[in-house]
């Protein structure tokens, strides 16, 4: 990975945690790694906790993006620490599913997981804007990607509205499918605004993995998803822009 300043949301645990302790394994890892968290004082978090003991240049922080003041007081802590330099790439992990079907969702149910889906990322990304602005002026020479500057937002194959008719019966999860689906737009209009500025904004589906959200069920381990993504992000370009890129880099319909 070429990336030297890298932050993720959502890294207590699947598939964020796993992607700081991979990023760390790579032959050249990443100068800064800020991993945030809701909690870090949580027990929850001791795996995180621990991978940041052991690696200097992890710095576990404090950010809930379902709250502007702590996305606000999170990128004080990260501009603290960055010195001045710029945030090569954002990685919008943090999510949430639930139970939810066409007879069962009511408005709690959509606004709960649109909070944390939608919202949160787009305040994630308004707020840390300036420091991926700050790493493309660093890197004016350099294409799209990773290395440069970029933001990516987690998302799903489940929010493919193309695919809707084959799979809703068997998944439903309504309001995580409308979520991931704003989602996409979302990181579609962001790679349209934020291209003067040189930087990259891509959708990731991760894959069906077998995290707390994905369940037991799901064919693939954390380790092999992120090992997936962990390629993809290095492979990532101008040609990804606005797009949905799956954990083994295939673009998907949506």
């Amino acid at each position: 990975m070429a990336p030297q300043r890298i932050l993720i949301t959502g890294c207590n645990r699947g598939i964020g945690l796993e992607l700081v302790r991979q990023l760390l394994e790579q032959t050249i890892p990443p100068k800064q790694i800020f991993a945030t968290c809701r909690n870090p004082d949580s027990p929850q978090n001791q795996k995180l906790n621990d991978l940041a003991a052991r690696a200097p240049s992890v710095l576990v922080i404090k950010l809930d993006t379902t709250d502007a003041k702590s996305i606000q007081e999170a990128a004080k802590t990260v501009e603290n620490h960055l010195n001045g330099a710029g945030l090569n790439v954002l990685i919008n992990n943090a999510g949430i599913t639930v139970p939810s079907t066409l007879e069962s969702a009511d408005a709690d149910d959509f606004l709960h997981v649109y909070t944390t889906n939608v919202v949160g990322p787009l305040l994630v990304a308004k707020t840390f804007l300036p420091f991926l602005k700050k790493a493309a002026q660093e890197n004016v020479g350099k294409p799209l990607g990773c290395d440069k500057s970029a933001l990516i937002n987690v998302s799903s194959e489940l929010g493919s509205i193309e695919n809707a008719r084959e799979n809703y019966p068997f998944i439903p999860v309504l309001s995580y499918r409308c979520s991931k689906a704003a989602v996409n737009m979302l990181s579609r209009c962001q790679s349209v605004g934020y291209q003067k500025d040189g930087i990259l904004c891509t959708a990731l589906h991760p894959g069906w993995v077998q995290t707390d959200l994905g369940g037991p069920q799901a064919p693939l381990t954390v380790q092999q998803s992120v090992s997936g993504i962990v390629k993809v992000l290095d492979s990532l370009s101008e040609k990804h822009s606005g797009v949905v890129v799956d954990w083994e880099g295939n673009i998907l319909e949506w």
